[in-house]
């Protein structure tokens, strides 16, 4: 048994989180000295459950340690203690960092260079093109995108970090064997492909809500910076403002309509110090990232007139609902079907569900 087997084995219990770890390293000084403690020392400790300790007794065996960690290994999961180098630098200098990460995909160093977007659940098709938007070209700038994976802005971001060609990070509020909700299976596996699904629950833990407030800290620790996108005056999301703050982090926020719900308090976070964001350049400029992207430069591209009348609109105007585009410049349905169809064969921009339009 060596420490990292004290830490799995510590952490597999139920019961026995984060903070509870803290309490038993300190009072039996090392992980070594409490799995050689006597029963009677064990069942003295202060302050912990006494159903966590009865538990801890119970699976105190190395066969026990033995089959969890076969288990582990039998779900292609790893595990990372704050002394591994894989274990991310930013995350040792948060208040209460994990002492273990369960991991299905792989950290790498070029993750450093994170922002988390974040947002409502029950968002707006608006929050949601905007979240796809901002991750999609946040990637394409080598940036890494991380968020928790949950309905709404969460799912949003992620999918727009992979369609952008880059990688995101999701932390989970269960454990990394189980897909919550269940409808991203096909997302969580692309993540694990081009990135990381992480969380300091050991396996065969279900979401519970005490679980997420717990996990927003390892979302804002991950990253430079948190974007929010959209979020009610009492929206879970704003406890990961929190964090971020604690942790000295930047804190973005999209202005959004007063009188929608769920742009309260994204409009309130502005008025309390956080950097309104309209454009991606908003937040690169915070960190001195220089622009990598290729321009769509006009004056190159073979189109016609009205082709370039379409692309102006979409530049200037992104992301925008086509029937707009069609007010703005005057032109019929059939029109502007025909040449939003040339532009995105050309590749120069992109349709998002909703007759939404992006440059691509």
């Amino acid at each position: 048994m060596n420490e990292k087997d004290y830490l799995i084995w510590l952490n597999s219990i139920n019961g026995i989180g984060n903070t509870t770890i803290e309490k038993l390293l300190w009072y039996f000084g090392s992980f070594e000295a409490l799995w050689n403690a006597p029963i009677s020392d064990i069942n003295s400790v202060p302050n912990i459950r006494k159903k966590a300790l009865d538990k801890l007794i119970e699976t105190r065996n190395i066969e026990y340690v033995k089959k969890y960690k076969e288990k582990i290994t039998s779900k292609k999961v790893n595990c990372i203690d704050k002394n591994d180098d894989l274990y991310p630098d930013v995350l040792k200098d948060i208040p209460d960092p994990p002492h273990l990460l369960y991991e299905r995909g792989r950290i790498i160093k070029e993750d450093k260079n994170a922002i988390a977007i974040i947002g409502s659940r029950k968002c707006t098709s608006y929050g949601k093109n905007i979240a796809y938007k901002f991750a999609k070209e946040l990637a394409s700038y080598g940036i890494t995108v991380v968020s928790g994976m949950a309905y709404g802005i969460d799912s949003a971001a992620h999918r727009g970090a992979l369609d952008g060609g880059g990688r995101t990070i999701a932390v989970l509020g269960c454990s990394v064997d189980i897909c919550y909700p269940k409808s991203n299976a096909n997302l969580m596996r692309d993540i694990i492909e081009n990135g990381a699904v992480i969380s300091e629950y050991p396996l065969g833990t279900n979401p519970t809500p005490g679980n997420f407030p717990r996990r927003n800290r390892i979302i804002s620790g991950l990253s430079k910076g948190v974007l929010v996108v959209e979020a009610g005056l009492k929206s879970g999301t704003l406890i990961t403002v929190d964090f971020a703050l604690e942790q000295g982090k930047d804190v973005f926020s999209i202005p959004g309509n007063i009188n929608c719900s769920v742009s309260q308090g994204t409009n309130k976070l502005i008025k309390e110090g956080a950097k309104p964001v309209t454009c991606v350049e908003d937040i690169l400029e915070e960190f001195n990232i220089q622009k990598q992207m290729k321009e769509k430069d006009n004056m190159h591209l073979d189109l016609s007139d009205t082709e370039r009348d379409v692309l102006e609109i979409v530049m200037k105007k992104q992301p925008i609902h086509m029937d707009m585009i069609g007010s703005i410049l005057n032109l019929d349905a059939g029109t502007l079907n025909s040449i939003v169809t040339i532009l995105e064969i050309k590749e120069i921009i992109e349709q998002l569900p909703g007759k939404i339009i992006i440059v691509k």
